[in-house]
Parts: C-alpha cells; sequence; structure tokens
C-alpha cells in the first residue's frame, strides 16, 4: 500500500524550496521564553469553563495536567535535538519518525497540531474584542447587542451558529495587528513580547499569590472535594476526564517554545532551555491561579456564565486582590494584553508548523515561503485567513472542545515517535537526551491521552469529537495531491537534511528498526479511545 511504505528515494531538486526562503537564525532561548510567554496566560482561557463542568475537584485537573505537559517536555526536548534546521514544533519532528512507516500518519501529526493550536488566535482575539467592547460601551448598547445569523450550525452543537457581529469586527483588527508586528520577522516579534509578557505574568503572579498571602484563600472553597456529579462514580471520573481533556489544550501548550529551532542561534542549547524556562513558567502560574480563583470566589461564582464566557474573568481578579475601579479598568488592560500575548505566540508558532509541513513535503508549496525578514508570511496570511472564518462561529467552547480532539491526536503520535526515534536513530546527535524513565512514562501518557480523548471528549458535546476526527481527516486528500500528484511520490530534500547518512540504506530508503511495534502503537491508541468512548457511554 502506498500510505504504508518507506519512502523509496530522497533525492530530487524539483520540490525543494530555495534558501532565499529559510528563516534566520537570530533567536536564542530567551527570546523562545518570552515568545510562548502567551502560553500561562491560556489558563484564563477554560478556568470558568472546567470549574463549572467538574466543581471543586477543577484545581486538581489543573495540577495533574501542568505535570502531564512537563514530563512530556522532556521527550519534545529530545526529538527537537535531532533537527536543527526545522522549525515548526514537535509535530514536525515526530513526523519524521511516523514516515518510516506510513506516509498518511506523519502529516496527521503535523495538520493536527495546527488544527489545534490555530483556533488560540480566533478565541483569544474574541475575548479581547469582548473585553474592550465591554469597557467602552454599556451591555446593551446596540453595538454589544447586534448580531447577523449566516447559517444556524444546530445538528453540531445547541446553538452554533456562523454570525457577524461587533466582536467579529474589533477581533479581526487585533489579528491584523499581530500580523503587523511579526512581520519583520522573529527577534522583532520577541522584543514586543517580552515587553508584553512582563506586563502579564507578573499581574498574574501577584493574582495567585495575593489570597495566598492574604489568607483568602478558604479551605471551604473546596470542600466537599467531589465532582458535580455528587460521587466519585463513574459520572464522577467521567467529569474529571472531560476536565483533563479539555485542560490538556493550555497545559501542554508550552511545547510551543520548541517551534523556532531553525531561528535558534545555538539550537543544542536553547532548545532545551526555552522549553524547561516555559514548562517551570507554566507550572508556577497554573498551579496558583486556579488555587486563588476558587480558594478566593469558590466554585459557585467560578460557575457564573461571565466567567465561563470569559467577560466577567476582569471583575473576578479585581475581588480576589481588592481594590476599586482602577484596578478593575488596570486588570481589563491586563487581560487584553495577556490575550494579545497569546495571539502573538499562537501566530508565531503555529504559522512555522505550516511552512516547515510545506518545506517537508507534508502540505501545500505555496505555505513554504519566508520574506526577507525570515518571517512565514504566506503561513501567517492562511492562519489569519482561517481564523478570520472561525470567528464568525457563535460557541468558543465548541471550536476549543474540537480542537482539543486534533491537540491528543497529535499529542499520541508524537508521544510514541520519542521511543521510534530511539529505536530508528540511534546515531543521530542527541543534544539532549530525556532520561529513559520519563521517556517511559511519556509513552504511558500517550495512552492516557488517548483514553481522555474517547472518555472526556463526549462531555464537550456529541458532536465534538466528530468534528475534530473530520477536520483532521481534511489532511489526507491534501497530503495525497502534493506528495502524489505534486512531487510524483517524492519528498523534497529538506525532509531529510538533518538525518546523517547511517540511517539510510544503501538506495536511500529509512531504516526500519522498530518492526510491527509503531502499527501495534496505533491499535491501542485506537482501542483506548473506543475503551474511553464506552465508558462515556455507561456513564452518560
Amino acid at each position: 500500500m502506498a500510505g504504508i511504505a518507506p519512502e523509496p528515494e530522497h533525492t530530487t531538486a524539483t520540490t525543494s524550496v530555495a534558501d532565499d526562503d529559510r528563516l534566520h537564525r537570530t533567536l536564542d532561548w530567551k527570546g523562545a521564553f518570552w515568545i510562548a510567554s502567551g502560553v500561562p496566560a491560556l489558563v484564563l482561557f477554560s478556568i470558568g469553563t472546567i470549574a463549572a463542568t467538574i466543581g471543586a475537584p477543577s484545581v486538581l485537573v489543573w495540577g495533574v495536567s501542568i505535570a502531564f505537559g512537563l514530563v512530556q517536555s522532556f521527550i519534545w526536548a529530545e526529538i527537537a535535538g535531532l533537527f536543527p534546521r526545522k522549525s515548526g514544533g514537535a509535530s514536525v519532528y515526530g513526523a519524521m519518525a511516523w514516515v518510516r512507516y506510513s506516509k498518511l500518519v506523519a502529516p496527521l501529526s503535523v495538520w493536527c497540531n495546527w488544527l489545534a493550536w490555530s483556533p488560540v488566535l480566533m478565541i483569544g482575539s474574541s475575548l479581547a474584542a469582548g473585553y474592550v467592547l465591554t469597557a467602552l460601551f454599556p451591555a446593551d448598547a446596540v453595538v454589544n447587542t447586534w448580531s447577523m445569523t449566516l447559517l444556524p450550525l444546530e445538528f453540531l452543537s445547541e446553538g452554533l451558529e456562523l454570525r457577524i457581529n461587533a466582536t467579529f469586527v474589533v477581533a479581526a483588527l487585533f489579528l491584523l495587528l499581530v500580523f503587523a508586528l511579526q512581520h519583520g520577522g522573529i527577534l522583532r516579534a520577541a522584543r514586543v513580547q517580552t515587553i508584553i509578557g512582563l506586563a502579564v505574568l507578573v499581574p498574574l503572579l501577584i493574582i495567585g499569590l495575593v489570597p495566598l498571602l492574604t489568607g483568602d484563600v478558604l479551605a471551604s472553597n473546596f470542600a466537599p472535594f467531589v465532582p458535580l456529579s455528587g460521587a466519585w462514580d463513574l459520572s464522577g471520573w467521567t467529569l474529571l476526564a472531560g476536565g483533563l481533556f479539555l485542560a490538556a489544550w493550555s497545559a501542554y501548550a508550552f511545547e510551543t517554545s520548541i517551534c523556532y529551532t531553525a531561528e535558534f542561534r545555538d539550537p543544542g542549547r536553547d532548545t532545551v532551555r526555552a522549553i524547561m524556562a516555559a514548562g517551570l513558567a507554566c507550572l508556577v502560574i497554573y498551579l496558583l491561579v486556579p488555587i486563588a480563583f476558587q480558594g478566593a470566589l469558590g466554585p459557585e461564582r467560578l460557575a457564573e456564565p461571565g466567567i465561563v464566557d470569559g467577560d466577567g474573568v476582569g471583575q473576578a481578579m479585581t475581588e480576589i486582590v481588592g481594590g476599586g475601579p482602577v484596578i478593575a479598568n488596570l486588570l481589563i488592560v491586563m487581560l487584553v494584553l495577556a490575550l494579545l500575548l497569546t495571539i502573538m505566540t499562537t501566530m508565531a508558532g503555529s504559522s512555522r508548523t505550516l511552512y516547515q509541513g510545506s518545506r517537508d513535503g507534508w502540505l501545500p508549496r505555496f505555505l513554504g515561503h519566508a520574506n526577507r525578514h525570515g518571517a512565514p508570511t504566506r503561513a501567517m496570511w492562511t492562519d489569519l485567513v482561517f481564523n478570520l472564518l472561525l470567528l464568525l462561529l457563535s460557541d468558543a467552547v465548541f471550536v476549543l472542545a474540537a480542537s482539543t480532539v486534533c491537540y491528543m491526536i497529535f499529542n499520541f503520535l508524537n508521544l510514541n515517535a520519542g521511543w521510534m526515534h530511539r529505536l530508528d536513530n540511534p546515531s543521530t546527535p542527541r543534544p539532549f537526551r530525556a532520561p529513559t524513565a520519563l521517556l517511559a512514562l511519556g509513552t504511558v501518557l500517550a495512552f492516557v491521552n488517548a483514553l481522555l480523548l474517547g472518555w472526556g471528549a463526549s462531555v464537550w458535546g456529541a458532536g465534538a469529537l466528530v468534528f475534530g476526527l473530520v477536520g483532521a481527516a481534511i489532511i489526507l486528500p491534501v497530503f495525497a495531491y502534493r506528495h502524489f500528484v505534486q512531487d510524483r511520490g517524492v519528498f523534497p530534500d529538506t525532509m531529510y537534511e538533518d538525518l546523517p547518512a547511517s540511517e539510510r540504506g544503501p538506495t536511500g530508503v529509512l531504516v526500519r528498526r522498530a518492526g510491527i511495534r509503531p502499527f501495534l502503537a496505533l491499535a491501542g491508541g485506537v482501542a483506548m479511545v473506543v475503551v474511553g468512548q464506552v465508558l462515556a457511554a455507561v456513564a452518560g
């Protein structure tokens, strides 16, 4: 079968990309850290949603999720070091493990990572637009209530529709602003994000610490420590699985700090330092902020519609730290900056996934272009247009759930890519080598995440899993046209450029040493999703 065969040849001139289109090596690990500094603020995207769904144990959800993310980061750091000339993040490095065994599975990793990350642009910009409109106009003003329905989508989720309103217009302006800031290359973007990052991370840290220091975190707000179902029965564990499923989208996301390997001055050193620094920052924020919110406000207050949809998060922060209208307005400004930071982080990372996916032969050729500043502008435009379409959707939580389906697929494939690279690329230089125990634990987490995919997705609507799977499957015809029609079944030279000759056979075929184990892993992953679906059905 064409989809389950190793690459026959690696040499071709027709599908390579000009050196002029390469990204520029201008970044160090500190710059990558500040570019990824928008990730800690992602906790604000779903802190209310998860609390409203799970109840008091929502703080446990965030603690477990960030612990999972930290274990996984060791694997991401190792496989990133194998490919110092590639950008695009962990999915690109993981695809290089799977391509030996299936040409169709490999692009799924790249595509699902992008499809999971890109909607941050839509969610972040729409929340920021909501804060601006709420601050400038009364809630019942025409500008805040006007909306024009384009297409009802009730068959996917209750109340879902395509519509245009003032939030769409303001959010679109935010996206264009971020595009302009990043058009000048990664170094300029990193400098801007350093300033915004300090203005965001320091207030988040204050919000997490103040109620702990003042004694406003009340033990009663964590009791009884049972899900909203009332007990730790199957229904309760299903709610917890739903929380872990959705929180993964935020808590694992600091892996974006290794999207810039091809732009690091010293990839071997900068890659591991960037992801570990970003992981530690997320550990602090993802532990402190949920504890502060729940301990000071209580789970019932967190479940109020204003916090669930994000509009009331600023007011909630004012209650936590105390203060009047001045403090409230400053926190609103901080929230807008935080959301702007997450948008910048996402556009930088996700556009590079598209860019490298094009250079390596997974995605359409036109995406593999960088401007004179080393910015992948065509990929950035693609991100922008895609998210303008998503902005038309009325339900951000549904989009978040569907994109998390894709994120879990990428996560499963890439965690298994860790041990696959160990077997298939034993002689490739490794600037960082993860402890074998953590590599094994990460592999176990791959199947835990597959279970959460099947079990937890159903908590967020029956259509979320199906919608996510359909979105993931879109890559198959896209890749088939690029690879089998345009490239005639041969990958570009750029895909192989970091692999030593010893990893290729005498005819250029990539050596496969893992046998049938990758296919057994795929079968195991599918089985875990099915088990999760059965558990969700029984609980429901």
